[in-house]
């Protein structure tokens, strides 16, 4: 019976959803993952599905590019948007889960499907036959040499960085308050405010604060690193400019004191990371500082004087390949139509990104398997631009590519407002895909 399996490696969440197309399918799984044998530098929890930067999962409204593709993965029988649901935490117009419910979610479905068989041990060299590989952007030295040999000179590699953790209970909510950006949603996020003599003597210190050496984050150090936008360490951003984090993370517009009504030139946010909100993320402050220095100069945040650092922010390598001289719209290989790739490797940037990716690449190799032609998801869709952009081949200058409305074709008819031009662009790709699952 082991013949008729199909391999899929890793157990993150591009991973998990291909496992899961392909069960739902009717089709047997072997899943390789190494943990708990083995941990990458980033990861920490046993589970599957662990999210080890931010625990947000982006916008909710449908009038949003995170909102739309994530409307699309519901769609889609995602395992990711069923499990979120039942980890969520208050996020304000955020979809935001509790970590570790949410991998042990994933983990326990996963484990008990009866056409999925879990293998904990570390894959070092790609299997012959039907494979999906979704080993992230930290697949271990071995599997990365493997995969190196057959794709040649087209890896690519990049850092990424995590933001602090902080215990709710030491943060000073005399100083801090609770509020969300305009008032949408609930007043989840706690908000430090800057005056700006304080923001720019936090600036000063933040551009001169002494930075940890990649290295001691890669052991295979490289030339030609980039950190893409999404998760750009806060002390770089700050060097780009004094007023660079006030149009960032630190922007200051639509927040206003929920008492006073008093606004403020710059606003630290915090969200929490767990359904208990014992712990709170520093929104955007991704950061590659070394951890006393991360001490020092996050602790002149206003309300965080005295806080307690539950994680330091971390940098790490991360990996992916040359998917547009590479890749087909459906996550196959051109060369080798039997092995797919899926995930952050493929060029998705971002957990939403990667998890539908998975989804995009278990359904179409349950396609192949039984004979059917692939899946090509309407160029409308969140999800099927963002896989023509991986497998665009008249791109020559790759780079890592979250949702985002930009992807998308123009409307025939062209509307003036920003909000509701995005939300005729939702509803038109939404309404393609119901047409295309109905077909399919």
């Amino acid at each position: 019976m082991k013949d008729n399996y199909i391999t899929v490696i890793g157990a993150g969440l591009a991973g998990c959803e291909a496992a899961w197309q392909l069960a739902q399918a009717g089709i047997p799984v072997r899943l390789f993952e190494m943990k708990p044998a083995k941990y990458t530098p980033a990861h920490k929890y046993k589970g599957f599905a662990e999210l080890v930067c931010s625990n947000s999962l982006k916008a909710e409204r449908i009038g949003s590019a995170a909102g739309m593709l994530k409307e699309e993965m519901r769609r889609l029988g995602s395992l990711t948007m069923l499990c979120a649901e039942r980890a969520r935490v208050s996020a304000g117009g955020a979809l935001a889960v509790d970590r570790t419910r949410f991998s042990d979610e994933v983990t326990a479905r996963i484990r008990s499907h009866p056409l999925i068989t879990v293998e904990e041990r570390e894959v070092t060299e790609i299997p012959d036959g039907r494979v999906i590989i979704a080993t992230g952007p930290l697949t271990s030295d071995a599997l990365s040499e493997s995969i190196g040999r057959l794709i040649g000179g087209e890896y690519l590699h990049f850092h990424d960085a995590a933001a602090p953790i902080v215990s709710f209970e030491s943060i000073d909510m005399n100083k801090a308050f609770f509020a969300s950006r305009y008032g949408r949603g609930k007043a989840d996020y706690i908000n430090c405010p800057m005056e700006k003599d304080e923001y720019e003597r936090f600036h000063e210190e933040l551009v001169h604060a002494g930075s940890a050496p990649l290295h001691e984050f890669d052991g295979n150090e490289r030339d030609g690193f980039t950190v893409y936008e999404g998760c750009m360490p806060v002390e770089v951003l700050a060097k780009r400019g004094a007023d660079t984090m006030r149009y960032g993370p630190l922007k200051p517009v639509g927040i206003r004191h929920p008492v006073t009504n008093q606004k403020y030139y710059a606003v630290v946010q915090l969200r929490a990371e767990n359904a208990g909100g014992t712990m709170y993320n520093i929104v955007g402050f991704q950061t590659n500082l070394k951890f006393g220095e991360q001490k020092r100069v996050f602790s002149m945040i206003p309300g965080l004087e005295n806080a307690e650092f539950l994680r330091y922010g971390v940098m790490h390598r991360n990996t992916f390949i040359n998917s547009p001289k590479l890749m087909t719209a459906r996550f196959s290989m051109r060369e080798r139509p039997e092995l797919y790739f899926a995930g952050q490797m493929t060029g998705v940037e971002g957990y939403i990104e990667s998890a539908a990716s998975g989804i995009l690449a278990g359904l179409n190799m349950a396609r192949d398997v039984k004979g059917l032609p692939p899946a090509i998801l309407p160029e409308t869709t969140m999800l099927g631009a963002l896989a023509n952009y991986i497998s665009d081949e008249t791109v020559t200058d790759f780079q890592p590519m979250g949702s985002n409305m930009g992807v998308l074709p123009p409307l025939e008819n062209r509307i003036k407002g920003k909000q509701e031009r995005y939300e005729a662009l939702a509803l038109r790709g939404l309404a393609d895909l119901d047409r295309f699952i109905k077909e399919l």
